[in-house]
């Protein structure tokens, strides 16, 4: 150990500051770690390879920076977990395999996931290197295994916190602010409107770094004072089912559970070595922190061009930390799957019907315009006895502006896309998994603009 990391200075004031980690200047990586055996709290930290332990680190010329207390209800009540101290590792692969093998002990996944979730555990303890970041998901019935597998995975991530639907919110936004770690978060299926308020703010923002949640707090003197919380970093979340904001969802890396009858050597109640087990990995992946934060960086290379670029966006960083080409291939595998089931529920959607309609209508015509009222009447055609309510010229109009983004204005008093926008339309149907092909069977007419109708 080096004690010549920490910078001391003696007989001088400076302000205290309680801290869970930081990265300093110099490039000191400091980490809070937790000796359950006298339930004490101290820091580890890192320069220049070398790492040692102390009491308090100073940080020249501003600050002395304090451990959290052991006293701190998320730390002495395991809310929060925490490394003991850095321990020695064979080399990363090794590393990588002993992680896997503790998640396939205790939880029943699929081989490529087990994979998945080895990797997104490293990739925890390296997540502040990247702006942007994936979430993994257990989705399926009570009773298929989601809480072991969050408790198994969640337990060897950077700094977990462990909360579930029934937590309130204000504690959870708290919590990440301060210990910047790894949401580990059970059904998380919400109920009530301001529960799912609050915690999709959460999920939005916290898969990109600079995009903090603001919520109101009032000072000592009553006065209007926002507080930007930063909510960034990894997250696992278990769920019954789908969140209706079809943005959140494209964010995920989702295991199905329950597909099949769990593996008999799956321990019913986790036993006492589990504990022991879990930390002495993160004792391992606390070191592994220390060697490859400064190091690891997103490489541009590893993009797909056949993944739209939000799939890429939340898989780059993964690929990132994985140096196995097979296991790469599969990921990409599993984006190529996340996005034809995000382009397959698009389809379904009324806006893909309604671009169906005008993409063929605008490769059937010779004219310079697409008249709403077309779009209306092969939609009428096509889909209305799928619709309760009537198919209206202002209601596809409005389809076609504020939900694919298409410009129409009026000419000859009838709202009218122009073949202008064929274009976009044509990306859009790459989008939605809309065939841009001429049905013979479904041409309209070329005759004049002048049909009637609002949109």
């Amino acid at each position: 150990m080096n004690n010549d990391a920490i910078r001391t200075v003696t007989n001088e004031h400076r302000h205290v500051r309680p801290t869970v980690s930081d990265v300093l200047e110099d490039g000191t990586l400091v980490e809070l770690v937790y000796r359950t055996e006298n339930r004490t709290t101290l820091f580890a930290t890192s320069l220049g390879g070398r790492w040692t332990l102390a009491r308090h680190v100073d940080v020249p010329g501003r600050h002395r920076l304090v451990p959290f207390s052991p006293d701190n209800n998320l730390i002495k009540n395991e809310v929060v977990l925490l490394p003991s101290e850095p321990r020695s590792y064979g080399g990363e692969q090794e590393l990588v395999s002993e992680v896997i093998d503790f998640i396939h002990r205790y939880a029943d996944l699929s081989s490529t996931f087990e994979q998945v979730a080895g990797h997104y555990v490293l990739l925890s303890w390296v997540y502040d290197a990247f702006n942007d970041l994936p979430y993994l998901r257990l989705r399926g019935d009570f009773g298929t295994g989601k809480t072991r597998s969050l408790l198994t995975i969640g337990s060897l991530c950077y700094k977990p916190f462990f909360a579930s639907g029934a937590s309130t919110v204000s504690p959870i936004f708290h919590t990440l602010d301060a210990f910047r770690g790894t949401l580990i978060f059970d059904e998380a299926d919400f109920r009530f409107s301001d529960e799912r308020s609050d915690i999709v703010k959460i999920l939005n923002n916290g898969n990109v770094r600079g995009m903090p949640v603001l919520r109101t707090v009032m000072n000592r003197q009553r006065e209007f004072n926002p507080q930007a919380f930063h909510v960034f970093g990894p997250k696992i979340v278990a769920t019954r089912g789908r969140y209706e904001d079809r943005a959140l969802e494209s964010r995920f890396i989702t295991e199905e559970t329950g597909a099949r009858p769990l593996r008999s050597d799956i321990p019913i109640n986790l036993p006492p070595a589990f504990k022991h087990d879990a930390r002495e990995l993160r004792n391992k992946l606390l070191l592994y922190r220390f060697h490859r934060r400064h190091e690891v960086t997103l490489d541009p290379s590893l993009v797909d061009a056949t993944l739209e670029p939000r799939i890429n966006q939340i898989m780059l960083p993964l690929l990132s930390v994985v140096n196995d080409r097979r296991l790469q291939a599969e990921l990409r595998s599993a984006g190529k799957r996340a996005q034809d089931a995000i382009i397959a529920e698009r389809g379904l959607l009324m806006e893909a019907q309604v671009l169906e309609v005008l993409i063929e209508q605008m490769l059937s015509s010779s004219r310079s315009v697409v008249p709403v009222a077309d779009v209306t009447t092969g939609m009428i055609r096509r889909y209305g006895a799928e619709y309760e309510r009537p198919l209206t010229n202002r209601w596809i109009g409005s389809i076609l502006r504020k939900k694919l983004n298409l410009l129409t204005f009026k000419s000859h008093g009838v709202y009218v896309v122009p073949m202008a926008e064929r274009e976009k339309a044509e990306m859009l149907c790459q989008r939605y998994g809309v065939s841009v092909t001429m049905d013979a069977t479904s041409k309209e007419g070329d005759g004049d603009v002048g049909t009637s109708g609002a949109s």
